[in-house]
């Protein structure tokens, strides 16, 4: 599962969680059951604008039990640890942050290349392709060597298997000879803009007759 989909999941619970309660305290604090006519069930939270979100009851329900304040503490640790996680996983990348530059004329020399730099090198030759409309490219780490992963959009009425020739021979073949790796993997998504349809004009409109 990628980091895009786990974002998605995570954002769209705690949208769902966020609703479900905001709709819960509004329909409280309005009181909209009573003027509404509706019985809410029982041990319904928040039933009327003069009741609290939490009552004593249960408040204080299980602050003698032994258990109580380690499981509360645990649950916030969890949720904290949980949270930083998540913020870390966005600050990370998925590829490295610098790549190996050959220098053949100089063997005690190294050089190394920002990966942004690589990809902008990358994106702004693929977009300059016949019929490309946007691109995106990053460079991930696979399982032995570096691959490229991009996002693709062409023109309407685009030809994909054009494409796919001239990114093999253009950017994709510059970036592995500038490398001096034997094998650059990609992964390529491509999607074709629908054509709109032309709108008829005023000349090529049927007139309906009119009835007097």
């Amino acid at each position: 599962m990628s980091r895009t989909t786990v974002n998605r999941l995570l954002l769209g619970v705690a949208g769902l969680v966020l609703l479900a309660a905001g709709v819960l305290v509004l329909a409280g604090g309005l009181d909209l059951y009573g003027r509404l006519g509706v019985e809410p069930p029982s041990r319904w939270p928040l039933t009327s604008p003069d009741q609290p979100v939490f009552g004593t009851g249960s408040r204080t329900r299980w602050v003698d039990q032994p258990w109580w304040w380690p499981a509360v503490i645990g649950g916030l640790v969890l949720v904290m640890a949980g949270t930083l996680w998540w913020l870390f996983a966005q600050l990370r990348r998925n590829g490295p942050a610098s790549i190996a530059v050959p220098t053949p004329g100089a063997p005690g020399l190294r050089l190394r290349l920002r990966t942004r730099a690589l990809e902008d090198a990358l994106e702004t030759g693929t977009v300059e392709l016949p019929e490309v409309e946007r691109v995106g490219i990053r460079l991930v780490r696979g399982p032995k060597h570096p691959r490229l992963r991009g996002t693709v959009r062409l023109a309407p009425g685009g030809d994909p298997a054009a494409l796919v020739e001239h990114f093999e021979t253009g950017p994709r073949a510059d970036a592995r000879s500038s490398l001096g790796l034997a094998g650059l993997p990609a992964d390529l998504r491509m999607r074709v803009v629908a054509a709109k349809p032309a709108a008829p004009s005023r000349r090529n409109r049927r007139r309906h007759p009119r009835v007097q």
